[in-house]
């Protein structure tokens, strides 16, 4: 009988242990929205440059996000030979992983990505200057008659890396960088594009952008799920 109870008495105690050997806290999983606050800032700062960016991510797994960023952007090229209005916006679309490995009930980021973007753009040549090699018996010919080049489209794929912090409850502020790669493209007639809406520059007709974001966002919490941590002792 006595050895009985000991046995009773030894389950409940590893039972007892075994829950107080572990924390279970709870993940939130929800829509994330914000905003790239650099396009805002520049465009108060630079009289060459319009642009807005909402961006959100939408949690699937305990690291994985689908995220998008969608914008629109107006920029002015302004070169020794030419003077280019762009217009467009554009679409982004793909994943995030985090990498960092949070602890108790803590949310942030340290994350790498992949997007996949599309824009639609028109150019307006506003004037423009032919470069003659003959400049001392010849005069350079010059025009600022306006001319339109509509429907422009491109296609490109980024990776992206970045950090997102939680400030406040459902707060958040992060900082990213974007390594681009053009897949396609369609080019105006007697010139090629300068500046592409989500893609930024493309220097000098060169397949490789860069871009990067400033971002501050909020948590929509829809639901949570438990995640139980070991405690050593």
């Amino acid at each position: 009988m006595n050895a009985q109870n000991d046995s009773i008495v030894s389950s409940i105690t590893d039972s007892v242990k075994a829950e107080t050997d572990s924390i279970k806290i709870q993940n939130k999983y929800g829509l994330r929205i914000g905003a790239d606050v650099s396009k805002l800032v520049r465009s108060f700062i630079d009289d060459d440059y319009k642009g807005f960016e909402v961006n959100g991510d939408f949690r699937l797994t305990r690291k994985l996000y689908l995220a998008a960023e969608i914008g629109t952007e107006e920029k002015i090229t302004d070169t020794d030979y030419l003077k280019v209005t762009t217009t467009g916006s554009y679409l982004k679309a793909g994943v995030d992983y985090n990498l960092y490995k949070n602890w108790l009930d803590m949310e942030n980021m340290i994350y790498s990505g992949f997007r996949v973007g599309a824009s639609t753009f028109s150019h307006t040549l506003n004037e423009y200057l032919i470069y003659s090699q003959d400049q001392y018996w010849t005069p350079q010919l010059s025009s600022d008659t306006s001319e339109d080049f509509d429907g422009l489209t491109a296609i490109w794929a980024e990776i992206v890396f970045g950090i997102k912090a939680e400030v406040f409850n459902n707060l958040y502020v992060g900082l990213n960088v974007q390594f681009k790669g053009l897949i396609t493209e369609t080019e105006p007639s007697n010139f090629e594009n300068l500046y592409i809406p989500g893609f930024n520059k493309t220097y000098d007709s060169g397949g490789f952008g860069f871009g990067f974001g400033y971002n501050i966002s909020y948590l929509i919490p829809i639901y949570k799920k438990d995640k139980t941590f070991a405690v050593e002792e």
